[in-house]
């Protein structure tokens, strides 16, 4: 299971938990109802916080895999140009000789 799916259940758990205790609470509904907004509130920063975090995560580890694509793309080039290269030069060689 991933860890965002982890989380967001957590979060959710935590929160209906706070809600049913608020609920279940002997207090005045206009206090109630404040103590739900504020929590509401709270978990909505929680939850922003912890996306904003797992898509910076995410973010940096598509830019690492892209930059190790690059690197790997430039290297089999290089590779490449060298095979072209050694097989142009043992074909001047075998030229060459047979002359």
């Amino acid at each position: 299971m991933s860890s965002g799916k982890v989380l967001l259940g957590v979060i959710a758990g935590a929160t209906a938990g706070a809600l049913i205790g608020i609920l279940f609470a002997p207090d005045k509904g206009s206090n109630t109802r404040k103590k739900i907004s504020q929590r509401a509130d709270d978990y909505g920063d929680e939850l922003k916080s912890k996306f904003d975090e797992f898509l910076s995560s995410i973010i940096e580890k598509y830019d690492a895999t892209k930059e190790e694509a690059n690197d790997l793309i430039e290297t089999g080039k290089a590779k490449v140009q060298e095979v072209k290269s050694d097989a142009k030069n043992a074909f001047n060689e075998k030229v060459s000789t047979q002359y």
